[in-house]
């Protein structure tokens, strides 16, 4: 463990200050031993502890996770609709109980929020209100967390997740510091952020560049391994160079891609989305080639060459 002399406050200020790799140094331990006080701390005190980014600069809104050897779940795109529960979502809670990962990240845009879309409604089409999304979302995430009732739960934010916001500060700005007008008010139990930095080599966040090859741009441009979601394409594509190889994924979508929820302003048209979600893997604090889970067909997923009803 770290030298006694440091107190668990003088720890947690190096640790917050300088990271994992200079506060071992300052303190003559290893890493492995610096990051075992920090998990320690951290389950005593029901709190994470955030440490600068060596890479860029550490903004508030971005979250940091640890990961030396277990799985991390990335699920986005549901879209929760109320009285719809997917194949996606069942499986994915399924791998919560069954993988017991370190952590989940629900990569955005687990609300729709159809009924304060800048779209305006087609028709007399029926969308349903904030209230109910927001209770839909909330028993959805609930299962959720009882699956992984000891994993870390992460929640970068989605374009659509932030139309609660962006919809009362356009409309009602006096309202901004009221408790309830920003999702995150309804999910304590979900850490908000813009991106979660793993292991200072992975960022996950919702999305990043547009277009058919956005996640090789994302990957190419960024330096790291980036999963993203956004554009639904559920999808894993390496890229090595001098640095060796990283990845750019994208997360999928949770939801049906012909659901309710897309029905109308899709227009009907073909999309190259897909249903699942990604499972990634860390050996030793190094990203392993991330899996995907593919929906095949209603109540069927695959993974790693089988079948399996959910």
């Amino acid at each position: 463990m770290t030298a006694p002399k440091c107190s668990e406050q003088e720890f947690i200020d190096l640790f917050k200050t300088l990271g994992a790799k200079r506060t071992a140094e300052r303190l003559g331990t290893t890493e492995r031993n610096v990051y075992t006080r920090r998990r320690n701390i951290e389950e005593r005190l029901g709190a994470m502890l955030t440490a600068p980014s060596n890479a860029a600069p550490d903004y508030p809104a971005r979250a940091t996770l640890d990961v030396e050897n277990g799985v991390v779940l990335v699920g986005s795109d549901a879209h929760y609709w109320p009285g719809i529960v997917t194949t996606a979502h069942r499986a994915f809670v399924r791998a919560c109980k069954e993988m017991k990962p370190v952590a989940v990240i629900m990569n955005g845009d687990m609300l729709d929020g159809a009924s304060i879309s800048r779209h305006p409604p087609i028709g007399w089409e029926d969308r349903p209100t904030v209230a109910q999304e927001i209770e839909t979302c909330q028993e959805r995430l609930g299962e959720i967390m009882f699956a992984a009732s000891k994993a870390k739960r992460f929640w970068p934010l989605g374009n659509h997740d932030a139309r609660l916001s962006t919809r009362i500060a356009t409309v009602a700005p006096e309202l901004a510091k009221v408790v309830g007008v920003q999702l995150k008010d309804h999910f304590p139990d979900f850490v908000p952020c813009w991106s979660v930095r793993i292991n200072d080599n992975v960022v996950v966040k919702h999305r990043g560049k547009g277009g058919i090859h956005a996640v090789h741009g994302n990957t190419v441009n960024g330096g790291l391994s980036m999963i993203t979601g956004h554009l639904h394409s559920l999808k894993v594509t390496p890229w090595t160079d001098y640095t060796g190889t990283r990845f750019g994924c994208d997360s999928g979508t949770l939801a049906e891609p012909y659901g309710p929820m897309f029905e109308n302003y899709m227009e009907d048209g073909a999309r190259n989305w897909r249903s699942g979600f990604l499972v990634l893997t860390f050996i030793n604090g190094r990203l392993a080639w991330p899996e995907i889970v593919h929906v095949v067909r209603d109540g069927v997923v695959e993974f790693r060459g089988k079948e399996y009803n959910v």
